[in-house]
């Protein structure tokens, strides 16, 4: 497939296909990609806490928060959980200051997914997270600060890319087969100078 279809097929999954677990390799070759991408001033201090066992997973998933946008639904549903995590963390031994590194934080975390996409999984960056508690539920080390976790899995819903409603709302919202709609402004509207 080419990039620009890769860019348009890896969207922000929240519906897994649960009997489709990621083998410890193919969570490897991800990490392997994410360590391959740029960084400030090439200093590098993300490390990468990697499940994708039935087990781990479940200490993992209570205690992220899904699709603020929809409140009504608590996703993903049972059964359509991720078969694995990435949780990117900050090592604070190498650069004191996580806050600078923020734009590698989704310079890798993208990365990760479109690696994903092209294995033919897909994933959701959550950001929906209390840094001390997922700290505290994997035994990380002091050094070791969570900024961003990646879900990921087979997915098992659809996601349609729409224009945006009346008045340029862009809020993704769901119909009543659960399809999932995410409305994406034109070209002509982003670009500054057409």
């Amino acid at each position: 497939m080419d990039f620009h279809e890769l860019v348009k097929k890896n969207r922000s999954y929240r519906g897994f296909d649960e009997s489709v677990m990621i083998p410890r390799e193919k969570m490897l070759e991800i990490v392997d990609c994410a360590r391959l991408c740029p960084s400030s001033v090439n200093i590098q201090p993300l490390k990468y806490f990697i499940s994708f066992t039935k087990e781990q997973n479940a200490v993992i998933q209570p205690l992220t928060g899904w699709a603020r946008q929809l409140p009504e639904l608590d996703l993903p549903f049972e059964g359509h959980r991720p078969t694995a995590f990435i949780v990117i963390c900050h090592d604070t031994d190498i650069a004191e200051n996580a806050e600078r590194f923020y734009k590698d934080v989704g310079i890798t975390a993208q990365t990760m997914l479109l690696c994903a996409t092209d294995m033919g999984y897909g994933g959701c960056m959550i950001g929906n997270f209390v840094p001390d508690k997922v700290k505290a539920a994997l035994s990380l080390p002091k050094n070791l600060i969570p900024v961003l976790i990646v879900a990921f899995g087979k997915p098992d819903e659809n996601i349609i890319l729409t224009e945006p409603g009346e008045n340029g709302d862009v809020k993704y919202y769901r119909d009543k087969q659960n399809n999932h709609y995410v409305p994406k402004r034109a070209l002509d509207e982003v670009l500054i100078n057409n």
